[in-house]
Formats: structure tokens, C-alpha cells, sequence
């Protein structure tokens, strides 16, 4: 007992004071590609600036209220919601998702919802110069929307489906719709406000529709979470904090009042309209660079490691094939088919979403499961280059060795192989060129590579479209092409036009 007792006491002497490893975080889910108002940088911002938008400046109240640190966790909005179904340790793991997400029946049978904070209805943008004065002036035209949110399903069954083009990016929707390739654009309205007051060439057609409300969603086993949140909902429209923040980006208006007296049985106190400006500030290409720079590093170690672990399993798959048992080569045959068969994203999205909910010890963190998503796919396209390799060496040379002495096995190590690997250098090298751009698929699973750092800078500096497009181009071609040269270099040393002069 005395040493038990003195083991606890070094402990807590060790162990930092609970006040000063600081405030518990609240960690929510949120798509800064998205942008403003929701969640957005300024024009030319760092990496480490902060974000800004009023979803931003909500999470900030609500986590002071709860007596917690708001923390941002970036993700694809639409997958946002099934990152609650992972393990909340870790740097991935959220407690709430707060990203203009709304209130659906198919969500709320999963996830827990708080109580309404914004109520929204459906908005249709417009060219300031179109003359349509209705909804109904745009039937037959093409009109672009936000993929899986309330606005696709609506404009899809106003408009028809071969009508409605669906996108990622509300903002690139918003562009089309400037350069006249789309005719409009449904928007929830906190968006329509923003990009209508900050390009004059843009306007609202007609009377909003379809109001809906958003929630921020939390898992179903953290009721306590949820009733704080909603208490702390209903003190940000009873103090005002709320309708601040909505007037200060231009958002408050009748439906909020109406949702403030609903959640409260009060209406909300007037207060002083605070608006913000529209962004129109250039942003600094070098300052943007560098996070360009910083982002290529991960595609260099999404490559790197995923490709030499590609290469080992798809020589593994290649000698299964050729010179194992049927019933190997018939299950190897199997696996490459159905990886060569089907698309990386879906496979990532397997190992990264669905895996850990039949498997919860199989929750792997976002840049080992790209790694690992990776390495399976290319290994399967490996196996098809090192097995043509293998069946190009002639016959006798495996007879040669058995005559020799050698066991089946070491004759493939060291008389069989090394030549085929010389034959597949062409192709494999091409295919860890095609590896550095396919890494641009892991950003499905919250992993911030070249193309989503392109994509995200690209939406707060359009003025910058194409220095940015040039940088990211030019950082490609940086990374693949020291690997042509290597290519061309394995190729005369080992290749076998060199080998057999």
C-alpha cells in the first residue's frame, strides 16, 4: 500500500495542474472550401491566419459557453457527418458538425440535432443583366447547384435533372454562372447575400423558397452536449449575441426574428447593423506559395511511401499468380480485378469511413489510411507490370536453375525476378509519376494535399486564378519530372535494351 501511495503521489506531482493544460476544445466539422460567409479567409491570408465567417464567430460563442476553445477540423462537407462515427480521440476526431448543414429527417435518425440557429430559404442568382424576372423564366436552362444539399433536390424537381448541374464548390458554381456558362444558381441565402453584395454583376431573381433551418448535428450518445448547446443557442438570441453576428454579415432578417421568438418566446432587442465589406483586397502570390509548397510535402510522402509498399505487394501478387497454387493465383486474380475495377475514391472511402464502423480498431488516421488506400490500388496495376515481366523471361531459364540445384523458390529470387524487373522499369516509373497526381483523391479523407490546397486558396483569391493554377501546375511538373530523368537513367543502366547490347 505504501508504494502504491507513493506512486500516486509522484504522479500527481509530475502531472501538470488542470488549469493549466487550458480549456477543453470544441471541435467541429467544417469545409473552409466552401467559403464565406460561412467559414472563409481574406484574400491573400497565411496559412495560420484565422478563419473568418459567421459560423466561425458562432462556434467561438458556443464553445465560450461551454467553457471550451472552438477548434475548425476541415473535411468534405458532404462526408462531414460520418466523421462523428469515428473515434473522437485524435486529430481528426469532432464533436459537432457547423457548416450550413440542415435540418434532415435521414441525418436526425443518426445523429443527434441541436436546435435550429439560422433558418435559411433557397435563393436563385442570377446575371444582373438577365431579364428573367421569375423562377419559372429559368425552366430549360441550365442551372447549377450545391451536390447533395436541399437546393439540388429542389432545383432538380423544379427544373428536371437534366437541367441542374451539381458541384463541390459554391463558388465555382457562382463563376460559371458570371462566365455565362450556366444561366443561374440556387443558393441557400446566407451565400446568395454574400457573392449578390460582393459582385455587382450578380442579383437575386424572385422571392426565396423552400425555408429550411440549419443544426449543428453531435453523436446520439452525447445528450448532455446537445442540451448545452441548445441552451446556449437560445442565450445568443436572448443577449443579442446572435443577431450581431447575423447583421454584422448581413444575414439577420424577418425568418430570425421569427426563430428567435419561437426558441425563446421573446423578441429579439434591436440592435446597431454592423456590416462587413466586400473582400476585394489582392492577395500576395509569394505568401500564397509558400502554403503551396508546404502542401506539395504531403503529396511527396503520400508517394513515397505509398509506391515502394505498391511495388512489394504487386511483385508479391505477380509470383502468386505465375508460380502459385491455383487457389492462390485464382484469389490474387480476384483482388486485382476488383481494385482495377473499381475507383480509388471509393476504396479510400471504404478504408477511411465504413471499415472503422464494422471494425473500430481499424480507425486509421486520415494520412495512414491514404497511405494505405494508395498502396492497395497501385499494387494491384504493379502485379499486371511484374506479371507480363515474369512470363516474358523464357521457360528454361527456371529449368536452367532447377538443374542447377536450386529450390523453386530461389530460382524465382535470383535467376527469375531480377530479370523481370528489368523488363517492368518503363512501366513502373510511369506509374509513380501517375501515383503523384492521384494523391489528389485523398483529399475525400481530410487530407490537405496540393490540389485541395489549390482549390481552397483558389476560392478566397480568384483574382490570383491563374498565378495559382501556374504554381500548382509548376510544383507537378517539379515533382515528376526528376522522375522522368531517373526513368530514363534505370532504364539504359537496367533496362533491357541496355542489358542485352
Amino acid at each position: 500500500m505504501n508504494r502504491r501511495w507513493s506512486l500516486a503521489v509522484l504522479a500527481a506531482a509530475v502531472a501538470p495542474p488542470a488549469a493549466a493544460q487550458g480549456p477543453a476544445e470544441l471541435r467541429y466539422g467544417t469545409d473552409p472550401t466552401g467559403g464565406a460567409p460561412f467559414i472563409y479567409k481574406p484574400p491573400g491570408s497565411g496559412g495560420d491566419d484565422p478563419y473568418l465567417g459567421f459560423e466561425v464567430e458562432l462556434a467561438d460563442y458556443l464553445a465560450k459557453k461551454l467553457g471550451r476553445t472552438a477548434v475548425p477540423v476541415d473535411g468534405l462537407w458532404k462526408s462531414l457527418p460520418e466523421l462523428l462515427d469515428k473515434p473522437r480521440a485524435g486529430d481528426k476526431g469532432i464533436d459537432i458538425v457547423l457548416n450550413g448543414y440542415e435540418e434532415r429527417d435521414d441525418l436526425k435518425d443518426k445523429y443527434a440535432a441541436t436546435d435550429p440557429y439560422y433558418v435559411y430559404r433557397l435563393a436563385l442568382i442570377a446575371r444582373a443583366d438577365d431579364p428573367a424576372k421569375d423562377w419559372a423564366d429559368f425552366r430549360g436552362k441550365q442551372v447549377g447547384v450545391l451536390g447533395e444539399s436541399q437546393a439540388a433536390v429542389y432545383a432538380k424537381r423544379l427544373f428536371g435533372e437534366d437541367h441542374v448541374s451539381e458541384s463541390d464548390d459554391v463558388a465555382n458554381v457562382v463563376g460559371l454562372v458570371q462566365q455565362k456558362r450556366l444561366a443561374a444558381t440556387v443558393q441557400d441565402n446566407p451565400a446568395a447575400v454574400h457573392f449578390v453584395r460582393n459582385n455587382p454583376d450578380l442579383r437575386v431573381v424572385g422571392d426565396g423558397r423552400r425555408p429550411g433551418a440549419y443544426v449543428a448535428y453531435a453523436r446520439k450518445d452525447d445528450p448532455d452536449l446537445v442540451r448545452r448547446l441548445n441552451d446556449a443557442i437560445r442565450d445568443g438570441f436572448r443577449d443579442g449575441t446572435l443577431p450581431r453576428i447575423y447583421r454584422k454579415y448581413g444575414l439577420w432578417n424577418a425568418d430570425q426574428e421569427g426563430l428567435a421568438h419561437r426558441l425563446t418566446g421573446e423578441w429579439p432587442e434591436p440592435v446597431d447593423q454592423e456590416e462587413v465589406g466586400a473582400d476585394t483586397a489582392r492577395g500576395d502570390i509569394w505568401k500564397l506559395a509558400g502554403q503551396l509548397v508546404h502542401a506539395a510535402g504531403m503529396t511527396v510522402l503520400l508517394a513515397v511511401t505509398s509506391f515502394p509498399l505498391a511495388m512489394a505487394g504487386g511483385l508479391l501478387i505477380g509470383v502468386g499468380r505465375v508460380y502459385g497454387p491455383r487457389w492462390l493465383a485464382a484469389l490474387l486474380a480476384v483482388y486485382v480485378e476488383v481494385v482495377r475495377g473499381t475507383p480509388l475514391l471509393l476504396q479510400l472511402y471504404v478504408i477511411f469511413y465504413m471499415l472503422p464502423k464494422a471494425v473500430p480498431w481499424l480507425a486509421l488516421d486520415p494520412v495512414y489510411a491514404g497511405i494505405l488506400g494508395l498502396a492497395l490500388n497501385y499494387a494491384a496495376y504493379e502485379a499486371e507490370n511484374y506479371r507480363a515481366g515474369l512470363l516474358s523471361i523464357p521457360r528454361g531459364q527456371m529449368e536452367a536453375a532447377l538443374a542447377l540445384g536450386m529450390t523453386p523458390a530461389t530460382a524465382i529470387r535470383r535467376v527469375v525476378v531480377p530479370q523481370a524487373v528489368r523488363v517492368v522499369i518503363p512501366p513502373v516509373t510511369n506509374d509513380f509519376i501517375a501515383l503523384f497526381k492521384d494523391t489528389s483523391v485523398c483529399s475525400v479523407i481530410l487530407i490537405t494535399e496540393l490540389t485541395r490546397k489549390y482549390n481552397e486558396l483558389y476560392n478566397f483569391n480568384r483574382d490570383l486564378v491563374v498565378e495559382l493554377a501556374l504554381l500548382t501546375a509548376g510544383l507537378y511538373l517539379l515533382m515528376s519530372y526528376p522522375l522522368s530523368v531517373l526513368a530514363r537513367h534505370l532504364e539504359r543502366r537496367y533496362g533491357t535494351a541496355g542489358g542485352h547490347r
